[in-house]
């Protein structure tokens, strides 16, 4: 089995997508479904997905929760819901009861959006973040890499919960630099209650004229903090259209994995994901 942990689908007639703005991603101002996904992945080798939140929008959990019910394709969902809200254990109990709730695999936020740096260490964060753990879920980070540091803080605090960074915290890719990026990766990755994607790295470089070294770099990095058994492919579709095809994404991560053993692979492209999730 392959798994890809990491991708997304929307239909605009159900909801905007209100991050879609500008030239740059007007191409993604479309729906994507899980019927456009499915030769794709096919194509890939993948057997089974994890279908990741796009909006901070409580519906839309409950409607992806109903997609994994109805496709063999989605082994799991990450969903959203308010982590500061009194009554989260509740909601996640509600969750869990919906039509495809068994699906549900971790929560994520867009932290990433969030003004303050340390947004993951408010009380009423770690108060949502501990109620998550209890529920028996993981706990999805996309976040910028001035914002990893909180994200260790918030690790380490909640050590039952097991934190995913996706797109390994958007390391600066299009510039080159490393530092302070690659510290800060090094801290998060020392906490054992941790993992990561190799996924959403094709848009944080150069769109237009990436290639497979402008990578290696950071996914080395990556392999030599967290180690293969805790690490996971994912192809970030379908924001990666942007500067890559479903089969160049999962061509590239291959490439550069290409050096592990055959068990290191196994774990990257399935046990990693399947482990975390549950799946």
């Amino acid at each position: 089995m392959t798994v890809d942990a990491h991708h997304h689908v929307w239909d605009l007639s159900v909801r905007d997508q209100d991050w879609i703005r500008g030239a740059e991603l007007r191409s993604l101002r479309r729906n994507f479904t899980l019927a456009d996904l499915a030769p794709e992945a096919r194509a890939a080798g993948v057997d089974r997905t994890v279908l990741v939140q796009t909006v901070t929008v409580a519906e839309e959990t409950p409607e992806f929760l109903a997609l994994a019910a109805e496709h063999e394709l989605v082994a799991g969902v990450v969903g959203w819901t308010d982590l500061t809200r009194p009554g989260i254990a509740d909601e996640l109990a509600r969750l869990r009861e919906l039509p495809g709730g068994r699906f549900l695999k971790g929560i994520r936020h867009q932290v990433q959006g969030e003004p303050d740096p340390e947004w993951l260490l408010r009380a009423d964060v770690q108060r949502g973040l501990a109620a998550v753990a209890g529920a028996g879920l993981v706990y999805d980070l996309v976040v910028l890499p001035h914002q990893l540091p909180a994200c260790a803080k918030a690790a380490a605090g909640v050590p039952r919960l097991t934190f995913v960074l996706d797109h390994l915290g958007k390391p600066p890719i299009a510039s080159g630099e490393h530092e302070p990026w690659a510290t800060a990766l090094r801290t998060l990755a020392a906490l054992p209650n941790t993992v990561a994607k190799l996924s959403g790295l094709v848009t944080e470089a150069d769109p237009a004229s990436w290639t497979t070294d402008d990578l290696r770099p950071y996914t080395d990095t990556a392999l030599e903090a967290f180690g293969p058994g805790r690490l996971m492919f994912g192809s970030d579709w379908p924001v990666c259209t942007l500067a890559a095809t479903y089969s160049q994404v999962s061509e590239t991560t291959r490439e550069l994995t290409s050096g592990l053993s055959a068990a290191e692979r196994s774990a990257v492209y399935e046990g990693t994901a399947k482990r975390v999730y549950g799946l």
